[in-house]
């Protein structure tokens, strides 16, 4: 089950005035659509930041509140509330796509948090986005030379099977390097999820790293995959 999460923030409903939580798309006394809540895209949903979720819950509270908000269920009502279902809708949107896939939820989470992930920071604190993690320096080096050796070869229509084989195998093991990744990923996730400041902390130092590793790692099998499907 989706864990609820209460907002602490209160505001006024502006058709019946009587106040209620800022995360709510309707009004709990009159059931009048609201405006687009304030918060994050866990409080469009009702639920406290975590990076665990059933993912079956959200998309059935999803689908519920898409039917709730849809623009053809406002067709006649005020123009307020025409524009606020459009809102709202484009809101869920967004909020569903964002935390249904882990590793856009996981981005938004830290962003949440104060820490520096994505591309605009890819190159901050160390992380520069064309510099290999140290303990793939040798392997990136001669993966590199093997891709230029590949594009020249095609390049004057020559078949080189060694070299084709030697790149189909580097693509395995970065595969399985993605996959180790998101596997230590998932264990920071339990971190986060249930523990204390000093430990949140702690994995959110460990997810920032994995995921600029791992955006490395996928940067490197999209040029082998690119090259071997010239």
């Amino acid at each position: 089950m989706l864990k609820v999460m209460d907002s602490a923030v209160p505001i006024a409903c502006w058709s019946c005035s009587i106040g209620h939580n800022d995360s709510t798309l309707f009004c709990p006394h009159c059931s009048k659509i609201q405006p687009p809540p304030g918060g994050d895209y866990f409080s469009v949903f009702g639920l406290e930041p975590r990076l665990n979720l059933d993912l079956t819950a959200l998309e059935h509270e999803f689908h519920r509140l898409s039917r709730k908000v849809h623009p053809d269920r406002f067709a006649r009502a005020e123009e307020n509330e025409r524009q606020w279902s459009l809102a709202d809708t484009a809101l869920l949107n967004d909020a569903y796509r964002t935390l249904k896939e882990p590793l856009h939820r996981t981005e938004y989470l830290l962003k949440l948090e104060g820490a520096e992930i994505g591309d605009e920071f890819a190159g901050t604190n160390g992380k520069d986005p064309g510099r290999a993690p140290a303990d793939l320096l040798e392997e990136v080096f001669e993966l590199n030379m093997q891709l230029e050796e590949m594009r020249m070869a095609r390049k004057t229509g020559e078949a080189d099977p060694e070299l084709q084989a030697g790149l189909e195998q580097a693509k395995r093991k970065f595969d399985v390097l993605l996959e180790e990744v998101d596997h230590d990923l998932h264990t920071e996730w339990n971190k986060w999820d249930e523990g204390d400041a000093a430990a949140r902390k702690k994995a959110e130092k460990a997810m920032v790293d994995l995921l600029h590793r791992r955006r490395y790692l996928s940067n490197l099998v999209r040029d082998v995959t690119e090259t071997l499907g010239a």
